[in-house]
């Protein structure tokens, strides 16, 4: 397996978990099948130990305490709970109609975080499970500045239940710039950033003079230059969404200019300046099925996330259709199919996002990490291998689903009369 080795993880304070409770205080063994760390070889025969929600050893020949629960997995396949970099779980629906587009208000919201309109209770999330989705990152989608991306685990009955963090990382829109500033002008629109991002940086320097109202009018209101800073600071990754050729470059321009901690979303056109997306050291997330060409990409081929990856570029598959988060794996499978290697196209399911996100306490089976884990019936990018047991947090979740539920009821119809 061609991954590569990560440090012990530490625990990260920063978040937002919840303590364990009875029911995940307990100790399970997963024993006898075929483990891939990602942060490391795959595991023949291994053995993930699990206690109070976080993993506590993983190997072969591991001493199971007794009183253990014990999981036989001979046979199976032990990977780490996948991680969509862009999923809408938890939000609507169909989420193109729902939370992600409420509370936007207007093109330049940065400080909106969508994390009050998540329902732990959509159907969506069990939905997202039986594909071995553990984790989802979500943000609103609106124009140009929408607002902040939150972290969740797909567990529990509320909000605080399943939260990591409400702001994972600030949601920038160059793809389109008719919707930035300047009457659809791209140079408009980085004028436009480059003075929200200059009036962020003077508002900071002269806070005391701009609350005494002794200095001039910034180009947005005290709060929303506020939650840049941390953008600004370097210590909270940007997602800018960029296709074409041409907004990729404009990103990184933005990128060297201010010190950010960029992630580009979309990169359609990626292919085309792969060497310069990896030599400024940026993850792209990017969906690796789209081929169809559009005014905003028309460069689009299916193995842009193989030339990406070759050229050195950390790349996170993030499958884009509503709803459909289960699909990820899929969307995986197919960038092997089109030339990208498995141990890559896993990595980009689940340590690539976790890395690219700062949670250092996912993406990998290793001592230390929150104990997200699937069990599965076969290889997880193919159509044949199915999730067969979920843990979050060190406890095994439902795949029972509303289509379950549906197909129960109307298995056996009634006579007709």
């Amino acid at each position: 397996m061609n991954a590569r080795m990560l440090p012990r993880a530490t625990l990260v304070a920063a978040l937002v978990l919840m303590a364990p409770t009875a029911a995940t205080a307990q100790t399970i063994a997963i024993t006898g099948g075929t483990v891939y760390p990602v942060s490391g070889p795959r595991i023949e025969q291994g053995t993930v130990l699990i206690r109070d929600g976080r993993i506590v050893a993983v190997g072969t020949n591991l001493t199971v305490p007794a009183g253990a629960t014990l999981v036989n997995a001979t046979g199976k396949w032990v990977t780490p709970g996948l991680i969509h970099a862009g999923s809408d779980a938890g939000l609507g629906v169909a989420s193109l109609f729902g939370e992600s587009e409420a509370g936007v208000q207007g093109e330049v919201n940065p400080a909106f975080s969508p994390a009050e309109g998540y329902d732990a209770g959509a159907i969506t999330i069990p939905l997202a499970r039986t594909g071995g989705v553990t984790t989802g990152l979500s943000g609103p989608r609106g124009n140009y500045l929408p607002g902040r991306a939150m972290a969740v685990d797909y567990t529990g009955t509320r909000l605080e239940d399943a939260l990591i963090t409400s702001t994972v990382a600030m949601l920038l829109n160059l793809s389109d710039g008719s919707k930035g500033a300047g009457g659809g002008s791209r140079a408009g629109t980085m004028a436009r950033t480059r003075q929200l991002f200059r009036d962020a940086l003077e508002y900071q320097r002269r806070k005391a003079e701009f609350q005494k109202g002794a200095m001039q009018d910034l180009s947005a209101p005290a709060a929303q230059l506020e939650a840049l800073l941390p953008v600004l600071a370097g210590t909270m990754p940007l997602v800018i969404t960029a296709n074409r050729r041409m907004d990729i470059e404009n990103a990184l321009r933005l990128t060297a200019e201010f010190k950010l901690k960029t992630i580009l979303s979309g990169a359609v056109e990626g292919w085309m300046v792969a060497e310069a997306v990896a030599a400024a050291g940026v993850p792209v997330i990017m969906s690796p099925n789209t081929d169809i060409p559009s005014f905003d990409g028309l460069g689009a081929r299916l193995d842009n996330a193989t030339l990406l990856r070759r050229a050195g570029v950390r790349v996170v598959i993030a499958q884009g259709d509503p709803g459909g988060e289960r699909n990820l794996r899929f969307g995986a499978g197919n960038a092997v199919r089109n030339g990208m290697s498995w141990d890559d196209a896993l990595q980009a399911i689940t340590l690539a996002p976790a890395q690219a996100f700062g949670l250092s306490d996912y993406g990998s089976l290793d001592a230390g990490k929150v104990a997200n884990v699937v069990i599965w019936s076969g290889d997880p990018l193919d159509l044949g291998g199915a999730a067969e047991r979920v843990y979050i947090r060190g406890k095994e979740v439902s795949l029972r689903t509303r289509e379950t539920e549906l197909l129960e009821r109307y298995r056996s119809l009634p006579p007709k009369r």
